[in-house]
Parts: structure tokens; sequence; C-alpha cells
């Protein structure tokens, strides 16, 4: 790009193919850094890369240059033609298992013969050759292309070594069977776990030659299944996206392909189906099952006025929808793309490893030279030299360092959501993992974000509180305010089904309440007065008025009873403050509402540090504060007023519920709007920052102890291949076991009760 250049990046995914070992990620992410303002992430784990480049450089550039590595490139596929992309990558695995069973059945009459002595017959060491030859060429076959073709780009990777190390035995094999007296038809080979050679007879490594490509064959193909396995949940949310959507319209109802489908228009759920978008319920009743869109395992009823998300599945009865996003708009669209782009980034122990691998195969080429070098200069025999040098070259193993973090990271992400927390990637968990102070919003977050009724007082040997509330609820019917509002939606869940009755006579007071004739009754909910039953009274004075807003209600002019309302705490809010507080970080409320309220929301979760009637600017002032103050801080919200201090602070958490905008702002999204999910995305993520340092550990740990005994002789070759392979599998291995993470308890039951809580 012109120096000076005002163009906006663009950013491109690559699907990259042929690539083994963090040397080739290493290599093609050098190969398009040189082209001129580009960088690129690239993941072994998922064969994509990410790159960044200028408006001037196109796509066509980005694959020639990946081309020139020695690699393929190609850019991914649209939606609705991976399902042959998947059948490739079907038959790609099909041949693959061929070759190994092939491979196997060659090789292991081999290795049986050359590790048992009593089964050594005349001439034995002629079948082994026939039967190792076809294992060197074919077998191994993959490994020598892609060393060829790394040696015409003058790089070298981990199938340089496999390659020189199948060839090297062979090689020597060959030489002792023809030359070295190992063909005489009485020949017989012991076998140790170091390497010996009888006396004058040379000796002959075609268990090494059969067993490298076997043993790295087969770690390959484990390896890519369980590659696979951490990309389960990935490629579930690609499942969850419908084919079909029946449309209803003027000319009745037809089927469209999803396509066509336009925000706005009405379409029908039928019971078992799944929702085709994002919409809201026009006509209809139902149970919705979210638990594969949002981690909610219970079914959540709806109705006309409801919104319902794509991808989830109608658990009832036929429903109408209007469409309200489309395509990508769409929570599932936004959800899988969270989760692809998350599996695309890097921790920063990985970029230490991958800067390492970058140098390791050359590093270890050089040693397997200096090591044959020495050992014939230091006078030993020729094949103790060169069983030196093979088990250097097969026992290093840069596979586990480049799998080490896009394991784990494919695998918490898929997991994070299944649980209904997404991360944008290995940024966001190292964010998690040092978290150590939280700023929380109140109204939406921490509370429901809407006027409810929190308590009901009836007066003793009244009408009762059920009847009072129900005649409250009808007269509140004719009222447009959200207080009556929160009357009316409280006394209609009194008696599940059973409709309120009519209002007659409706008369609003401007300033004072609502009056009008129920069943014949004369009914009133109006601010309280001086004059109330000592009941009564004495109710208001225990409640905390400053943080609810009281009425009362009179049946023919007699009061009845005392009715609370307000916004109420979220389920799990008091839980997840705990839960928060005993992992370490430390609660902070931050809200733009009064003094008062704030006071009783942080009294009731125990929060000593409260901010009442933050501006936006105070909000991102506040958050400034704090890591002046050497906190890592991060900023829970769910509306516009907190995407300025999502944006500024060390770690941005969304709730699911909240706007587009605070999401967009955001690290991490909690997609169920359930503040409790915030502890479980630290624990999540603590686990997979752990899981990831004792991969690289076990990455760098079997490189520094295995290298040194292949290069002193006290290493097998086939050892060496069965040791390397082990390794990726351990690491992979290890990676699998977030896929099954689960919350861990909190030590003990809170001490106040996690049902919804009222102010």
């Amino acid at each position: 790009m012109a120096a000076g250049s005002t163009s906006v990046p663009v950013v491109t995914d690559l699907s990259v193919g042929g690539m083994t070992c963090a040397a080739c990620v290493r290599r093609v992410e050098k190969k398009l850094a040189r082209l001129d303002g580009v960088t690129a992430t690239v993941n072994l784990a998922t064969g994509r890369a990410r790159v960044n480049h200028p408006p001037g450089v196109g796509p066509d550039q980005l694959i020639a240059a990946v081309e020139q590595a020695g690699y393929t490139a190609a850019l991914p596929e649209p939606a609705r033609k991976r399902r042959g992309e998947d059948g490739d990558e079907a038959e790609d695995a099909r041949r693959e298992r061929d070759r190994l069973v092939v491979t196997a059945l060659l090789a292991v009459p081999v290795l049986v013969l050359s590790m048992v002595p009593g089964l050594q017959f005349r001439n034995w060491q002629w079948l082994c050759f026939v039967l190792a030859a076809p294992v060197v060429v074919w077998g191994a076959w993959p490994f020598h292309l892609r060393a060829a073709r790394g040696l015409r780009h003058s790089a070298a990777t981990m199938d340089t070594l496999v390659s020189l190390g199948v060839a090297a035995s062979f090689s020597w094999s060959s030489y002792a069977l023809f030359l070295g007296g190992a063909g005489d038809p009485g020949m017989r080979m012991p076998f140790s776990l170091v390497p010996t050679a009888p006396d004058g007879v040379a000796d002959i490594y075609l268990e090494a030659a059969v067993g490298v490509p076997l043993f790295v064959l087969a770690g390959r193909c484990l390896e890519a299944r369980a590659r696979r396995g951490t990309g389960a949940a990935l490629r579930s949310l690609a499942r969850l996206a419908a084919k079909e959507v029946s449309v209803r319209d003027g000319d009745g109802e037809r089927l469209i392909p999803i396509g066509q489908l336009r925000v706005g228009q009405v379409f029908a759920v039928r019971p078992g189906e799944r929702l085709a978008t994002d919409g809201t319920v026009v006509e209809g009743g139902s149970a919705v099952d979210l638990s594969l869109v949002t981690g909610e395992s219970e079914p959540v009823e709806v109705g006309p006025g409801a919104p319902v998300i794509g991808g989830a599945v109608n658990a009832g009865g036929l429903i109408l929808v209007r469409a309200t996003a489309v395509g990508a708009d769409t929570q599932l669209s936004r959800i899988t793309r969270l989760v692809t782009e998350a599996q695309a980034g890097k921790a920063r122990a990985q970029r230490l490893a991958d800067k390492v691998a970058g140098v390791f195969v050359p590093v270890v080429l050089a040693l397997a030279v200096t090591v044959l070098g020495f050992w014939l200069g230091a006078g030993a025999e020729p094949q103790a030299a060169i069983t030196a040098c093979v088990a250097v070259l097969v026992v290093a193993c840069p596979c586990a360092l480049g799998l080490a973090t896009p394991t784990a990271l494919m695998a918490a992400t898929g997991r994070g959501a299944q649980l209904g927390v997404l991360v944008s990637g290995a940024r966001a968990l190292e964010g998690l993992r040092h978290l150590d102070a939280v700023v929380l919003d109140k109204t939406g977050t921490l509370t429901s974000g809407h006027m409810s009724v929190a308590r009901v007082t009836a007066v003793p040997g009244g009408l009762g509180e059920e009847r009072v509330v129900r005649l409250a609820g009808a007269v509140e019917q004719g009222s447009e305010h959200p207080l009556g509002h929160a009357i009316t939606a409280y006394a209609r869940q009194t008696v599940p089904g059973e409709p309120l009755p009519a209002v007659a006579d409706f008369l609003a007071l401007p300033g004072r309440g609502v009056r009008g004739r129920v069943a014949g009754r004369l009914v009133e909910v109006l601010a309280p007065d001086d004059e109330l039953p000592p009941a009564l009274a004495q109710a208001l004075r225990a409640g905390d008025t400053a943080a609810r807003t009281p009425v009362v209600v009179r049946v023919d002019g007699e009061t009845e009873a005392l009715i609370e309302i307000g916004d109420v705490l979220r389920p799990g809010s008091y839980r997840a403050v705990d839960r928060l507080r005993r992992l370490g970080v430390r609660p902070v409320l931050a809200t733009g509402d009064r003094e008062s309220p704030a006071r009783a929301v942080a009294a009731d979760l125990r929060i000593e540090e409260v901010h009442a009637r933050c501006t936006p600017e105070d909000k991102a002032a506040l958050v400034r504060g704090l890591r002046e103050r050497g906190y890592r801080v991060a900023v829970v919200g769910d509306g516009v007023n907190d995407a300025a201090a999502l944006a500024g602070a060390d770690l941005g958490i969304a709730m699911g519920t909240g706007t587009d905008v605070a999401i967009g702002a955001a690290d991490v999204t909690l997609v169920r709007g359930d503040i409790e999910t915030l502890a479980d995305a630290v624990g999540l993520a603590r686990s997979a920052l752990g899981t990831i340092r004792a991969n690289l550990l076990w990455a760098f740990g079997y490189n520094v102890v295995t290298v040194p005994l292949a290069m002193v002789g006290l290493l097998n070759p086939m050892l060496a291949a069965a040791a390397m392979s082990v390794s990726s599998l351990l690491v992979v291995g290890n990676s699998l076991r977030l896929r099954v993470w689960r919350p861990s308890p909190t030590g003990g039951r809170p001490s106040r009760p996690a049902a919804r809580t009222p102010l």
C-alpha cells in the first residue's frame, strides 16, 4: 500500500492445503507477509489462513504467494457448496485410511520378524526386504512428495525429516543386505531397545524403514479424527441452518429456499421443525427448544409478540413467525461467525512456539548431519552413526508445537458455544484467564430491565391477595403506564389460562392512578396516602420505596392491598456475583440509574463499590481509573451506553439479549443473557489456557528429552517414530478434554436464594 493511504484493510480467509506441522504454518505466514501491507494468521488445526491485506492486493496474489511456498490455497467455498467439500474431505480420509491399512499389512510381518529372533527363519531378511520396499515407496509416498515440494521451494518441514529417515534406513539396509554380509541365509538379528550390531555383520533397519511411515500414518489418521472432533460444535451450528421455509402470503402457503426469504415475510413452523430465521411470533403458541443455540436446556414458552431465534426447534404447536433478520444478520449466523473467527486466533505462547518451529526443522537437519559426522569421526561403525542420525531425524516433532494451541482453542470455543459463551479468540481467552475486576451494568445485566411486581401485601381479613391482584390487573388493562402493564402481567400469572375480567367505566387519574368497575365493583389503583391500614403502613415503611414504586388497591372504597413494583434481579445474578468473588474477581457496579436503586442492588448482591448516575463517558473513565490502579478490567453491558466502556476495557463482555452495538464492541458474548454464564466463561478460559500451557510444555519437553537420547544412540529409530506420533496424539487428546468441560461447583451454597430476588 502506498504511504499515506487511508484505504481500509480487507480481511480474506483462505483454505490452505498440504500443511503438516508448525514449520509449515510459519512458512506460509512469512510468505504472505512478504507482500506489501499483508499480515496473516495461519491455523494448522483448521487449515485456514486469515489474511489482512490492502484493497490493492487481490485474492489471486494471496493464493499465488501460498503456492510459491509449496502449498495449495483456495477461497473457502460458499455454504451451499460445502456439502461437496465435505464429500471431498471424506474421500481424502478414505484414501489415507486405505493407505494405512495396506501399509500395516505389509509392515507388521517385518516388525514381528525383526523384533522376535525366535521367528527368524532362513532368508527371513529377504522376505522383509520384499515387504518393506512397497511401504518405503508407496506407503511413505505422501511424505516423499511433500518433502520434494518443499525442497523445490527451499523449505524443510516435518515431512522432510520423515522422508529422509525412511530413505536413510532403507538405503542402509539395502547396502547391508547386498554388500555388508546381512544377506547370508542363516543371519540372525537380536532385538534391542538400544541399537546394537553383531560383530562383523552390518545390521539392517527394515523395521525402522516400515515402522516410521506406519506409526506416522497411524498417528496422523488418529490426529485428524481427533481434530475433526474439536470442530464438532462448529459443524453442529452449521447444521442448524434450515434449507427451506414455508412462507404464508396472499397466495397461501408455499415452500421456498431459505435464501429467498425476506425480512417482513411470515412463515409457518410446525411441531418438530427448526425455525428458519430470527423473527417474532404473530400467531399461535408453543415451547421452543433453544439448547443447540444458546445452551439453555429448558424449552421456552412463546406466544404472539415473543422473539424467536433461527435454528431453535419448535417443540409444541404450530406458530406463525414474521422474519426480522435473514442471512448473515441472524443470531445463528453471528454465533457461527464468532466461533469461526475465534478459532483463527493464537495465544501469545503459540506465537512463540511458531517462531521456534520456523527454525526447528533446519536445526534438526543440522543436528542429524553433526551427529553423523561426530560418530564417524570418533571411529564408530558406520551403521551406528547412521542409526543415531536416522533416530534424530525421526524423533523430532514440530507437529505437537503446531497443534498445541489450535486444538485447545477449537475445543474451548466449541464448548463455550454449547454453554452459551462466545469468545472472539485467543486474546479473549487470555483476558478472561487474567481477569481480576469486572464492571457490571445494572439494568438489563444484573436485573431483568423491565418493571415487575416485587411484593404484594394484603390486608388481613380482606378479600385475599389473589382476588385483589386479579381485580387490580383487570382495571389496569386500560392503562398505558408501565406500572399498569406490570400489574396486569402479574395478575395473569396468578391463574394461568383464565382471562382477567373486563373493565367498565375506566378512568385514568393523572398523577394519582386509575379506577374502573370490574364485576360490578369499584376498583381503584392509586398512589398511597397517609391513611393506610396499620399492616400496609408497616409494610410500606419496611420496604425500600427508593427502589420500588408502591400503589394501593381499593375495592368499593376499602383499602385491600399494597403492591410494590420495581425491577427484579435476573435469575442467577446473586450466584454469578458470588462465584466471581470466589474466583478472585472484584465486582464493581456502574449504572446510569439513581443512587437509591443502585445501592439497593449492590446491597442485595453484596457489591461494595457502586457508581450511580454514570454517563457513557463516566463509565469509560471508571474503566481507565481501574486499569491505572493495576486491575485487569472487564466490562459487562447490554446497551448503546455501554459500548464505549466495553471497547476501552481489557475485555468487553456483552449480554446476548443486548444491542448490536454492545455485542459488536465486545470480546465475549453471553448468548442467552444469563449473567451466571460469566463465571462459566472465566472457568472455561482458565481451563483452556491451562491446557494450552500443558500442551506447549509437553511439545517442548518431549523434544528436549528425546533428541539428545537419539543423538547419543540410545533410541531405536522405530521407537523414535512411535514416540513422535504419540507426542502429537497426546497434545490433541489433552485438548479434547475441553469438549466435556463442565463448570466447577462454587464450593458451597450461596447464603441467599438464587431465585428471582426482588430488590
